[in-house]
């Protein structure tokens, strides 16, 4: 399997309002994103990403750093699934 850098870019500058964004080169579908720990955030639909599109996420908790992780679920166009942890 060939290296595979992760398509996106997650702007943490506005908090609570996080957004992901779709560097990569390629659409992705099916993207997710699941909170682990004591955060909360509005569920949303898997979506689809062109390169540039970007996702809003609304997450709020007394301290995501320590007590929170998200974890963003998404496919490639061949079908492959990936997961990448993201810390706040």
């Amino acid at each position: 399997m060939e290296p595979y850098r992760v398509p996106f870019t997650f702007d943490r500058s506005r908090a609570p309002h996080f957004r992901l964004r779709n560097t990569g080169s390629e659409p992705v579908r099916g993207v997710t994103a699941t909170l682990l720990g004591r955060g909360v955030m509005p569920a949303g639909p898997p979506r689809a990403l062109q390169p540039g599109d970007q996702l809003e996420l609304v997450v709020r908790g007394d301290d995501l750093a320590r007590e929170t992780t998200l974890v963003i679920r998404w496919l490639r166009p061949n079908g492959e699934e990936y997961l990448w942890r993201v810390a706040f």
